[in-house]
Formats: C-alpha cells, structure tokens, sequence
C-alpha cells in the first residue's frame, strides 16, 4: 500500500521524514505531523511507523519520508 510508512532498514540519519510525536495518538488522523532531519533511527519496526529522534530533538514515529528537492 502507497500510504505505508517506510521501515527502519529505509531510513538514514540526516533524511527528512514526517513524523507524529510519541505523545500524540499515533493513530489519530488529526495528529499534527511535524517536518525534520533524522539524528537517531530506533531498533524495529511497530504498525505506527519507525521510531526516530529528530535534530531538533522530537521524538516520534515516521509517516513519510519528503522527497530532496
């Protein structure tokens, strides 16, 4: 399905992805995602997306990666 999120193997430190904080409902279709740069990947693969830290310091699970202009 095109709306699944990327797994842990896709991601690499320094893409940009969109991300649903952990303390929103991952499930949430009204979860506000919040744009950035991947400073850490976390082990597995969960249903909501991988877990990633951002540089700026967010922590969250991945709904997409953005595309390098």
């Amino acid at each position: 399905m095109a709306d699944d999120p990327p797994t842990a193997e896709e991601l690499r430190q320094g893409m940009t992805v969109r991300i649903v904080q952990e303390d929103e409902d991952v499930h949430s279709t009204e979860a506000e995602p919040l744009l950035g740069e991947i400073a850490t990947v976390y082990d597995g693969d969960p249903p909501e997306g991988p877990k990633v830290e951002l540089k700026s310091g967010a922590v969250g699970h991945v709904r997409s990666v953005v595309a390098d202009e």
